[in-house]
């Protein structure tokens, strides 16, 4: 394995990130593409069914248990 002279990169401020080689941080030329914004969080019904289920199946496991 190749390694450089500068074992550290004092732009990264992280200990990890300054012991990365200077080829992980170096840019290919192309912008990356923008992330697109997502939809607001809302509950639905099924999201209420769901964590419904998941509640009585721990309640009955952990009583079931108890018992």
């Amino acid at each position: 394995m190749r390694r450089s002279l500068t074992l550290t990169t004092e732009a990264a401020r992280h200990p990890f990130r300054a012991s990365l080689p200077p080829h992980v941080f170096a840019c290919s030329g192309e912008e990356a593409e923008p992330v697109p914004s997502r939809m607001p969080w809302r509950i639905e019904a099924e999201d209420i069914r769901h964590f419904m289920m998941a509640y009585c199946a721990c309640l009955f496991g952990v009583s079931a248990y108890i018992a």
